[in-house]
């Protein structure tokens, strides 16, 4: 009987990586999904956004378990021990984005069974931004590019400013209008979940600059990270 052969360590992390990729990918297209079904008032996607986590799940289960045996195995040092611890915390990451494009979901849901309470215009741009910053953020990871990272974060005060002038707007319309409140409050469950997608995205920005260049930027966000 053959012995079975164990990947060498690099393709091993490879493999790791793409696991992570594959997960964000498939967290933004969740977002994407739920935020187009809110603009388009597309029932039957908001169902399929709420049925779908499944796949999500399992991978955030087997990136998990590919981490450690690659920390159980091969027992890595410096910027590889750093690149895993990293990828551990980005996988909570992504499987939060997930959860949070579902409760997008139930909010669009509930939110479709009252008349339009406005034109979504700052929204689908809080969602446009908040994949932006996944995309680029899983980008950096990659390319171990601190730049990148850093421009996510900086990225970060926009996103609350259109959650801020979405409440704002939505308050008015509230005030005017008593109908609109239930409505109104779900859109800004909704613009809540986005910015904290943002937030998500900071956190692998975070962990991003931690893998490269060993410095904790989580209270020092202004700072440029260390090249």
């Amino acid at each position: 009987m053959t012995e079975r052969v164990v990947p060498h360590f690099q393709e091993e992390l490879e493999q790791f990586k793409a696991r992570l990729l594959e997960m964000g990918g498939l967290a933004e297209e969740r977002v994407a999904a739920a935020v187009h079904a809110l603009v388009e008032r597309d029932a039957e996607l908001v169902e399929r956004v709420l049925d779908g986590d499944g796949p999500l799940n399992l991978l955030h289960i087997d990136i998990d378990r590919r981490a450690f045996k690659l920390l159980a195995l091969h027992q890595p040092m410096a910027v590889d021990l750093r690149a895993i611890v990293s990828a551990l915390k980005i996988n909570s990451d992504l499987e939060r984005v997930g959860d949070l494009a579902v409760n997008i979901a139930e909010a669009a849901r509930r939110y479709l069974r009252h008349p339009p309470v406005k034109e979504l215009i700052d929204i689908p741009r809080m969602g446009d931004l908040a994949q932006s910053m996944l995309r680029d953020a899983l980008d950096a990871f990659v390319r171990r590019d601190t730049a990148l990272a850093q421009s996510v974060l900086n990225r970060d005060d926009t996103l609350d400013a259109l959650k801020t002038q979405v409440f704002r707007e939505l308050l008015t319309f509230m005030l005017q209008d008593q109908r609109t409140i239930e409505p109104s409050l779900d859109l800004i469950l909704v613009s809540r979940h986005l910015e904290r997608i943002g937030d998500h995205a900071t956190n692998v920005a975070e962990e991003v600059i931690f893998m490269v260049s060993a410095r904790d930027v989580r209270h020092h966000q202004g700072e440029e990270p260390a090249t």
